[in-house]
């Protein structure tokens, strides 16, 4: 396993980071296929031992489940200060604004929560899961910079965002002396490489992270035209997101197949090995432990620029899905994706 520094902080990250949103009880939440705490705990052991030292989770993720499973499989396997560990905070909900709960109230609340679900004392990367439109990004800033001061944050991160939106933040936090966002995680794989207009040029200018998420887009990147799992059954927001431009998108899937073939490797490793070119460190699931060893193998493989091209050129612009769809001020008057009843939208807005 490579590993680097997390933005411009003293943080080192293994190039691969743990995705734990298949960990979790199946029978709460948003997803069916999730695993239980036991083939959950075999997973995140087998991570540590391949030398991935950085997990991400969510309370947003099986009802705070994959944040317990997460948690206490750490405590039993890895010394706290030898992973990183980050988590997700939420939007207010319409009844805390109805009740009057400030923006930093939620926050704080929501942190305590994942804190003791983890059950640790602090987190290493705190995330803003997605733009709230209902709330004025101050007060989550300052929020932010009391619990890093505080000692229950090492540093701060934002998801499911515009770069404006990130650029806007962080100028908001240099004028106030708070902490900045040192990290993205927004949607970008092979099949999806809107990131690249924007967020990935302002990245790169500033230092900071990307740790992108659904980075073999649900596992369609990492197998062959017919295969199936259980996943790809029955993860309706997957579906949401990807089965529109299915036809348009196989042509690529069908590229990392034949490159893979003449590798002699998964496609899951030329999938990953081109996301690893352009970011940090992908967030990537596993419910398998092979899934772990093609992750790590990726790390590795290098592709050239001939193969690199080759995944490239068939690409074609893709609309914005799933949360990235709801990024508007409309947002305010609708429930965004990760909803507390677990549901998805059923259009985009």
């Amino acid at each position: 396993m490579n590993y680097t520094k997390l933005g411009n902080t003293d943080i080192t990250i293994s190039r691969i980071c743990m995705g734990c949103m298949g960990f979790g009880n199946a029978r709460t939440g948003q997803h069916s296929w999730t695993l239980d705490e036991e083939s959950s705990r075999g997973i995140i052991r087998y991570a540590l031992e391949k030398g991935i030292n950085f997990f991400d989770t969510a309370i947003a993720y099986q009802e705070g489940t994959s944040e317990m499973y997460l948690g206490r499989a750490l405590r039993d396997f890895a010394r706290r200060d030898q992973v990183v560990v980050a988590t997700k905070f939420l939007p207010r909900s319409q009844e805390e604004i109805e009740a009057g709960v400030s923006g930093k109230e939620h926050l704080k609340n929501s942190l305590q929560a994942s804190l003791s679900h983890l059950g640790m004392d602090y987190v290493d990367l705190y995330i803003y899961h997605m733009w709230d439109w209902n709330t004025p990004v101050e007060e989550y800033l300052e929020a932010l910079d009391e619990e890093v001061k505080a000692g229950k944050i090492r540093a701060v991160g934002i998801a499911n965002c515009f770069a404006w939106q990130l650029a806007e933040a962080n100028a908001l936090a240099e004028k106030n002396g708070w902490t900045p966002f040192v990290s993205v995680q927004n949607h970008y794989n092979l099949i999806m490489r809107e990131e690249e207009r924007e967020m990935k040029v302002y990245c790169d200018e500033h230092g900071i992270s990307m740790t992108p998420y659904s980075a073999l887009a649900a596992g369609r990147l990492s197998r062959r035209p017919g295969q199936t799992s259980k996943r790809l059954e029955e993860d309706a927001y997957a579906k949401f997101k990807y089965d529109k431009t299915a036809e348009q998108d196989g042509i690529i899937i069908r590229r990392v197949e034949e490159i893979a073939d003449k590798r002699g490797v998964p496609m899951t490793q030329i999938s990953l090995a081109w996301l690893l070119t352009k970011v940090t460190a992908p967030v990537c699931g596993a419910t398998k432990v092979h899934h772990v060893d093609d992750m790590a193998a990726a790390v590795d493989l290098k592709l050239t620029e001939e193969e690199i091209a080759y995944l490239e050129e068939a690409y074609v612009p893709h609309a914005l899905s799933g949360v990235m769809a709801q990024n508007t001020p409309a947002s305010r008057l609708t429930q965004h994706v990760w909803n507390k009843n677990g549901a998805y939208a059923e259009k985009e807005h």
